[in-house]
């Protein structure tokens, strides 16, 4: 792919107050981005108990962590008062939403975007299903049934019904129709292991992973283009996507003790032991641990995650991270160009680390994007 076809999108999640969000949203469809999403989290990965002026400033204005508004209705908003910019979720799941709801709710903001919405799905984390009293279970199974439901429902004409392990639908109809005729909203799936990178190359309009390295991409989109084979698809139909922490300065040195910083660590607690055992540790917080499985944020006191946080290796962070100058974060993300990337979105959070990088972190962001769109 050429690199100035690269599309670029960037994690729009409001915090109060709302309207200062919304003009936000308008300055960076202004910028020249070509996406907008928003995670749909009840819960932040960042533990209260660390959540203290001594380790982020933000905390100072923002008392809480897990301060979200609701995803979807925030998308219709945001939708409403733009023009160009493609919105969606990074990603939501099907354990606090029916798949004949979410089916649904994105028809319905396909025709407030006027075709622009993702539909950006998972199998769920369960720092955002368990605390609330949903049972978390056969997460991979049950998002592929949610997604074979949400296609009926969009392309069936008829009633139908659907008896399957999870969901089991009868006489079940939706007669609201896409924006555009027969052009219904790209499902890209946040895959990672193998059975969600074969459930991407057979339903998926799009892959969505976060924060991997450029051989895990490599081999996740083989899986993905082999498994989309197999199932008939023509492999160049789905869109390679990546979502991605980042750090930016204008100083190298500077962006390198950010990473040292207890909030840049803390959101690799999300990971796999796996994935630490590949820097020679188990992960910080027990042997076979895996953050989106494990992790709720609430259960831990402020000595456990800082000691668990003193354990993760610098060098971890600076292949979990797209983390350096401007020049610095375009140079690695044409590595990902070359081995297949499409649509890169950037999460910045060097505010996070030091919120007096909020205005130069996003300057540093912006001319970044002005690379890749000339």
């Amino acid at each position: 792919m050429d690199i100035d076809k690269l599309k670029i999108g960037t994690e729009g999640t409001f915090v109060p107050p709302f309207d200062k969000s919304i003009e936000r949203i308008r300055k960076i469809e202004e910028g020249g981005y070509d996406s907008v999403w928003w995670a749909d989290h009840l819960m932040s990965w960042i533990p209260e108990s660390i959540w203290t002026p001594d380790i982020t400033k933000l905390a100072v204005g923002q008392k809480s962590p897990h301060t979200y508004f609701d995803a979807l209705c925030t998308i219709a908003v945001a939708a409403w008062s733009t023009t160009k910019i493609q919105v969606g979720t990074c990603v939501t799941e099907t354990f606090r939403r029916h798949p004949a709801v979410l089916a649904q709710e994105f028809l319905t903001l396909d025709h407030i975007s006027k075709g622009r919405a993702i539909l950006g799905i998972g199998a769920g984390e369960i720092e955002n299903i368990t605390p609330y009293g949903i049972e978390y279970n056969n997460p991979v199974g049950r998002l592929e049934e949610s997604i074979k439901i949400i296609k009926l429902l969009w392309e069936k004409k008829e009633k139908f019904d659907f008896n399957g392990k999870f969901w089991k639908l009868k006489d079940a109809v939706m007669g609201l129709t896409p924006y555009v005729k027969d052009k219904y909203p790209p499902i890209w799936i946040g895959a990672h292991g193998p059975k969600m990178l074969d459930l991407a190359g057979r339903l998926a309009d799009g892959w969505l992973p976060a924060s991997i390295d450029t051989k895990a991409y490599k081999d996740g989109l083989k899986i993905i283009r082999e498994s989309a084979k197999k199932a008939g698809r023509n492999p160049d139909d789905i869109t390679p996507g990546f979502w991605c922490y980042s750090i930016l300065d204008e100083d190298s040195e500077e962006c390198h003790r950010l990473l040292e910083t207890p909030l840049a660590k803390n959101f690799l607690l999300a990971k796999s032991d796996a994935n630490f055992k590949r820097f020679g540790i188990s992960h910080p917080l027990g042997e076979n641990f895996y953050g989106l499985l494990n992790f709720i944020p609430t259960h831990y006191d402020r000595k456990t995650v800082l000691d668990a946080i003193k354990k993760i290796p610098t060098k971890m962070c600076e292949d979990s991270y797209l983390c350096g100058t401007p020049d610095d974060v375009i140079s690695q993300i044409e590595k990902y160009v070359k081995i297949g990337l499409q649509h890169i979105v950037i999460c910045n959070v060097t505010l996070f680390c030091d919120v007096g990088k909020l205005k130069s972190s996003y300057e540093c962001m912006k001319k970044v994007v002005d690379y890749f769109k000339g």
